[in-house]
Formats: C-alpha cells, structure tokens, sequence
C-alpha cells in the first residue's frame, strides 16, 4: 500500500465502548433463558454477530430452540440493548477517536462504519459523529460475520476504493481476522490482537501520522 484511500472503522470498542451494554442485555436474556453467563464466556462473543451470539448461549447452556423461537429471544436481547443505549451521548465516544476520525477526514480520506451492530447507525447519530463517516455498511444485508471479510469488503466497495488501499481498525480477533481475509492493512485496538499490523494499546494512540508511518 503506498497511500491510504480508505478507513473502516468497527464501532464498539473502537469508536465507543457499548460492551457493556451488550454484557448486561445478553446476560438478562441468558437468564431469562436460565442459562449461566458471565464476563469469561462473554468474550467469546466479541465481534460476533447477534445470530451467531445467541447460538454460542444456546450451546453453552445446552438448549434447544426451533427458528423462530431463536429469532424471538434474538429481538428481545435487541429490545433490552436499545434500552440500555437509549442514553448514549458524545461524552461516550473513546479517548482520542474523535481527533483520530476528524484528521482522517481532513486528509481526504475516505470512510466507512464496519460495524455487524444493527443498532449502529442509531449509535453513531447519538455519537454526533455521522459527517465524520462517508458510509454505513448495512449489518442487516450481510450474508456472514465476521471472521469473513463480507463486511470490509462491502465498506471498501460502498466508498469506491480497492481493499488494498484501505486500512481496517478492530478491537477483536475475528474483526482482525476478517480485515486480514480482505487484503487490508489491519490496526488492532488491544496488545492481545498479535495478527494485526499495527497495535495500539488504546485508541488515544491513533495518529494518522503514525499509521502512516507504518505503512510506508
């Protein structure tokens, strides 16, 4: 890659960190379901799309549901989710992302939300960050999760520029993981994340200058 054209950008754990939220709303659905759920398996879930979130509970509990069954207690974890998130404000956004997201815009380039969240673009409207994103991968019309690069593929091709020109930021293995599946240039929000290409502690270590820098 000689220049970047383009920036995808997760959403939770990079440009704000609902984890919690998704923690508290999985965990009352799983014992709503009498399932045992804490903080160690719910790491499991991390960059995991919904679907495929309730089937790791469904297993780990050892329990049994028809289709729509899943598709309800899917709905109802997104119902306790919006809930939770209803109160999100700027105030929310991660140490040093906002400057990192403006100075990327003010270099032209171009950008995209990567997000599997079907709540996101409600997240990033209460954010007040949507002039800072040139497009919103739409989760409801993927096909795969992530780790498949689907998702980055899309945001590359909703902002016109070849994956190879462009630069993925992640906070989790299978978001890593599908970044690298693209072809791009993967940045990894956390030192667990060895598979990514440049690692930042946290995201107030972004700096277009230095990304650049490692590109070179």
């Amino acid at each position: 890659m000689k220049e970047i054209r383009g920036v995808l950008f997760d959403l939770d754990g990079v440009i704000t960190d609902t984890a919690e939220y998704h923690f508290e709303a999985w965990k009352k659905l799983a014992e709503e379901l009498d399932i045992s759920f804490d903080r160690e398996f719910n790491e499991r879930l991390k960059g995991v799309g919904r679907m495929e979130s309730l089937e790791l509970i469904l297993n780990h509990g050892e329990k049994e549901l028809s289709e729509s069954e899943k598709e309800h207690f899917a709905s109802k974890k997104n119902d306790h989710y919006k809930t939770m998130i209803a109160n999100i404000t700027p105030n929310d956004l991660l140490p040093g992302i906002l400057e990192f997201m403006e100075e990327i815009k003010e270099a032209g380039i171009k950008t995209a939300l990567a997000s599997s969240s079907k709540n996101a673009q409600v997240v990033i409207e209460r954010l007040e960050i949507t002039h800072l994103l040139d497009e919103v991968v739409d989760a409801a019309k993927l096909e795969r999760g992530k780790p498949d690069p689907e998702i980055f593929l899309k945001a590359a091709e909703q902002i016109n520029e070849p994956e190879t020109a462009c630069v993925g930021v992640e906070d989790a293995q299978a978001g890593v993981d599908a970044i690298k599946a693209a072809g791009m240039f993967a940045v990894g929000v956390g030192s667990y994340l060895e598979k990514a290409d440049w690692i930042v502690e946290e995201t107030s270590q972004l700096e277009l200058k230095k990304l650049q820098a490692k590109i070179q």
